[in-house]
């Protein structure tokens, strides 16, 4: 798959002002049928279904039923409502801790339930991510090196400092946590979407693509050259081998020797 947008490629600050709720102003009359929120979704649920480059200010006025004019007047261009996407499904389970905002003489709430702990936090966080790439494989065509924070980024990243604040870790470590966890839950998402991919493309199941090369195969590992390929087990490449989950818990035992670190007494 290859990266046909850039987030951050529009009017950076017309995308913060959309993203923050300063630049959709209401009107007087009554309440328009077409909406930036509406306008958001359909380009969204199109992405899902056909991928990023269905998406088209032209076609999208078509699928909501208004003119393509129209749409201007709420997102300037492409490149923003690309920004509002992303932030929108960012911004998918993620929810940043309320303020204390109890009045004195309030009657308390109830206690709430003791955090997870870093290690919990950074699991949950790259299992949600892994499932948002797959619920929304469009993500993957977007260079995100420049993000535009919007509501959804921000309170994503407010959530999970919220689970790590307390490793020891100086503040570039924790992000630097929050981009190592990311970048192993992409590349392994990027496999995954690419697989399903390319059997769409070619019609062609995996087992049928294996079955083709097993001729040869066998003929190569019985030579004797590739010793220690002949010798893996049938299991080796069999799909039960949960290797995210793998992946996942080797990251977090390497992490969990510097926290360990960070905070003995």
């Amino acid at each position: 798959m290859t990266t046909t947008e850039s987030s951050g490629s529009g009017d950076v600050s017309r995308s913060m002002e959309l993203l923050w709720g300063t630049g959709e102003r209401a009107t007087r009359g009554p309440k328009p049928g077409l909406t930036l929120d509406r306008i958001v979704t359909a380009a969204i649920e199109l992405a899902d279904a056909e991928g990023l480059a269905a998406v088209s200010m032209r076609r999208l006025s078509t699928e909501l039923g208004a003119g393509t004019m129209s749409l201007y007047r709420h997102v300037p261009g492409r490149a923003e409502l690309v920004d509002l996407m992303l932030d929108r499904v960012q911004g998918e389970g993620a929810h940043a801790p309320e303020p204390d905002t109890a009045e004195p003489g309030v009657a308390e709430q109830a206690p709430a339930e003791p955090a997870p702990g870093w290690r919990k936090t950074v699991e949950k966080a790259a299992r949600d991510e892994l499932a948002l790439y797959q619920a929304h494989p469009w993500l993957l065509s977007v260079n995100q090196t420049r993000p535009v924070l919007g509501p959804g980024a921000v309170g994503g990243m407010e959530s999970m400092l919220a689970g790590i604040k307390d490793t020891g870790l100086s503040d570039p470590e924790l992000i630097s946590v929050i981009i190592m966890v990311s970048g192993y839950v992409s590349g392994v998402a990027r496999t995954q979407v690419h697989a399903v991919e390319v059997q769409q493309v070619t019609g062609i199941s995996d087992d049928e693509f294996w079955r083709a090369q097993e001729p040869m195969l066998s003929t190569v590992m019985t030579s004797g050259r590739y010793p220690l390929m002949a010798a893996l087990s049938p299991e080796a490449f069999g799909p039960d081998f949960d290797h995210f989950e793998f992946g996942l818990q080797r990251l977090l035992d390497g992490l969990e020797v510097l926290v360990e670190q960070r905070t003995k007494p």
